[in-house]
């Protein structure tokens, strides 16, 4: 049996069924959203909490988080919708890609702790907001997993060309302009993929022994999670803002590692205190 020297990309970003087309992009995040309550739930209950809460949070975090993504996505590449020969409007068409997870992870975050605060009100909670932001984390890390695979049905946010076993066929209406030469790119999508697996599995593994300081999961996913992304971020080709020669991505993964380790050593020296 012949091993590939390429991965395929898809031949179509649309499932048809019948009358009806749904695009893989918003396959991939609904999947990832029912596997992130899914886990979340368990986790949740399993601190306390009553059955339904994540599911009950989910129904503002969500929206939240979709509307905060495309907003960071649009607001880091606005050539691509109000530049030269862009359309503004399609900066609303969020089921043809583009969502930021720096901005779904910040207005999501918003949009969980109103719920949050309001189901607490209501004596429908059990377990503080620090507890809950880590019962939920492993499970955004599955969502960004799968919804990643959007990104391959959609052919983009690739990496710089490769050819590597495991490079990635890209269709030429896809390449950029100064790499429509190349066929196969490094897929960045799956670099994702797999770390935000790794990371999901390790803070699964953790929680006991860091149950004792509630927040400190969530910390640390922000963390990894930055941290991975900050070394993906350097394969990217696919246009973006800079800052001082670099990747506004960039900027912002380093950003959110100092600040998630700050607070998962200040988490720690206030339970050391107590």
């Amino acid at each position: 049996m012949a091993i590939p020297l390429s991965l395929p990309s898809p031949d179509s970003n649309i499932l048809e069924l019948g009358p009806i087309s749904v695009r893989y992009y918003a396959l991939s995040i609904i999947l990832g959203v029912v596997i992130a309550v899914m886990v979340g739930s368990r986790r949740a209950q399993a601190m306390g909490a009553p059955k339904s809460l994540v599911s009950d949070v989910a129904v503002i975090a969500v929206p939240a988080g979709v509307i905060g993504g495309r907003i960071y996505h649009v607001a880091t590449s606005p050539d691509e919708y109000f530049g030269s020969g862009g359309d503004p409007l399609s900066a609303l068409y969020i089921w043809e890609g583009g969502l930021g997870i720096w901005g779904a992870i910040g207005l999501g975050g918003v949009g969980a702790w109103v719920a949050f605060r309001y189901l607490k009100r209501r004596g429908e909670v059990g377990i503080s907001f620090a507890q809950f932001a880590d019962a939920i984390a492993p499970g955004i890390l599955f969502a960004q997993a799968i919804g990643r695979f959007g990104n391959w049905f959609n052919q983009e946010l690739f990496g710089r060309p490769s050819d590597l076993p495991w490079a990635l066929e890209i269709d030429a209406r896809y390449r950029p302009f100064e790499y429509r030469q190349f066929e196969t790119f490094h897929p960045t999508f799956l670099y994702e993929a797999i770390w935000s697996t790794i990371v999901a599995l390790l803070l699964i593994r953790l929680t006991t022994r860091l149950s004792s300081n509630p927040g400190r999961i969530f910390a640390l996913y922000v963390a990894l999670y930055s941290f991975g992304r900050l070394l993906i971020e350097q394969l990217r080709i696919d246009e973006a803002n800079e800052i001082f020669g670099f990747r506004l991505n960039t900027w912002t993964a380093i950003i959110a590692i100092v600040l998630a380790l700050l607070v998962f050593r200040n988490l720690k020296v206030k339970d050391q205190a107590q």
